[in-house]
């Protein structure tokens, strides 16, 4: 099975709690990937799609900062989380629809300004269907718009490893071995564990993304300097926390740290 301490902590579908909660402790990845959608995304009141948003922590966040945000997920049970949670907090979504990132007939050719895809391409294991998921998000998005989609970096379940379970490349030899030399991670229980998901090498995203038509104006690693660090950095004063939250925004985008990054964060144009 994969690594115990991505099951305990990033567990993203027993409940959408769990999700929601899982960025209440990676503050640092939360908060890098805003910084990225305020520079990026176009000003607010722009129409956003989130897909595969699950419960809605940036669809909301964005809805409450003035965009009109469609929240779109696989997962009913998260699409009504979402739908509550954005009542509930005062930032209600333009809509909350169930489905599948490689296959949204329920969304019009060029309906947004922007679509974010940060969940689907790094749970979609075949790289047919990752390709389909980065045309469709073309598709729907108008041109001169953004997207902005996210990456499991290459060697996450290793560096995950280090610091919480270092027997893990001996305990689960076949399985590290397995993602290192295809990058691709498959559940052994249905139901349990890290769903099936694709560690992608840096080298790999671009093509992908400029098959599926878009042009990249950046890549960053959303954890910067501070992997593995949540427990220390969530303590620090607000003013030290966003200072490091700065320099990792500004770091994160130097390639000498995206083979170590535990999320990749592409930004880029339709034109």
């Amino acid at each position: 099975m994969l690594l115990d301490s991505i099951q305990v902590v990033e567990k993203t579908y027993g409940t959408p709690e769990l999700e929601w909660n899982r960025l209440e402790r990676r503050r640092m990845e939360y908060a890098v990937t805003l910084r990225a959608l305020e520079e990026h995304l176009p000003a607010a009141p722009a129409d956003v799609v989130d897909i595969g948003g699950g419960p809605g922590r940036y669809a909301i966040e964005l809805a409450r900062r003035g965009y009109r945000v469609t929240l779109a997920d696989l997962s009913k049970p998260s699409v009504d989380f979402a739908r509550r949670k954005a009542i509930e907090v005062g930032a209600p979504l333009a809509d909350c629809v169930k489905a599948n990132a490689i296959d949204m007939p329920c969304f019009a050719l060029e309906s947004f300004d922007a679509v974010l895809l940060m969940g689907p391409l790094y749970h979609l294991i075949d790289p047919g269907h990752r390709l389909r998921a980065v045309r469709e998000a073309y598709r729907i998005v108008k041109h001169g718009g953004v997207i902005v989609a996210a990456f499991l970096g290459p060697y996450r379940a290793h560096i995950n490893a280090v610091a919480n379970t270092p027997r893990y490349i001996v305990d689960d030899r076949n399985e590290s071995e397995m993602i290192l030399s295809t990058g691709i991670h498959r559940v052994k229980n249905p139901g349990t564990g890290f769903p099936d998901a694709w560690f992608a090498h840096p080298s790999q995203i671009e093509p992908l993304m400029a098959e599926g038509g878009f042009r990249q104006v950046a890549l960053l690693s959303c954890e910067g300097l501070t992997t593995e660090r949540d427990d220390q950095f969530n303590l620090l004063d607000p003013a030290v926390w966003q200072a490091w939250v700065e320099l990792n925004y500004r770091v994160g985008h130097d390639p000498a740290l995206h083979g170590a990054a535990q999320h990749l964060l592409y930004v880029g144009g339709k034109e």
